[in-house]
């Protein structure tokens, strides 16, 4: 089975807890920042403001959220549909670096995290491949180079 280099997963904490609202593992970054931009404005749209133009989605990929303002909301939309958020994150995910993105609820302390990041394995491309030393290299005497 071909593991995936990608994930992408959000997280709610009402500051004790961390629940996982859900999560994949995707071959491709594009497809990790299209997953996340689906959850946003699924969780965003699912608060009950619809932005004409923008098709809901269903909630079925994360559970749903409630919040009790309209700011988490729509930073979670703005993240979807503004530009110069969309490249941040893609240059961040090529980059090597995870793109996150936390809104809050302030009215009740409520934080959900968005996130995408590169799975780091031996098999992934440009990365060595660590292999342990056989028996015979292990117990194999080391050089010390003399002291000046």
């Amino acid at each position: 089975m071909n593991e995936s280099p990608y994930a992408a997963h959000v997280t709610v904490t009402d500051g004790r807890r961390v629940s996982s609202l859900g999560g994949v593992r995707l071959p491709n970054r594009r497809l990790v920042l299209l997953w996340l931009r689906r959850q946003a404005l699924a969780m965003a749209n699912a608060h009950g403001i619809a932005v004409p133009g923008i098709l809901p989605f269903p909630t079925g990929d994360v559970q749903p959220v409630v919040f009790h303002g309209s700011d988490a909301p729509e930073t979670l939309r703005a993240w979807a549909t503004e530009g110069a958020h969309q490249d941040a994150a893609i240059h961040a995910l090529e980059s090597g670096q995870p793109a996150l993105l936390t809104v809050t609820d302030p009215a009740v302390g409520l934080c959900v995290t968005l996130a995408g990041w590169p799975v780091r394995t031996a098999r992934a491309v440009g990365d060595p491949v660590y292999r342990l030393p056989s028996t015979a290299e292990a117990h194999r005497p080391r050089r010390v180079p003399a002291p000046l």
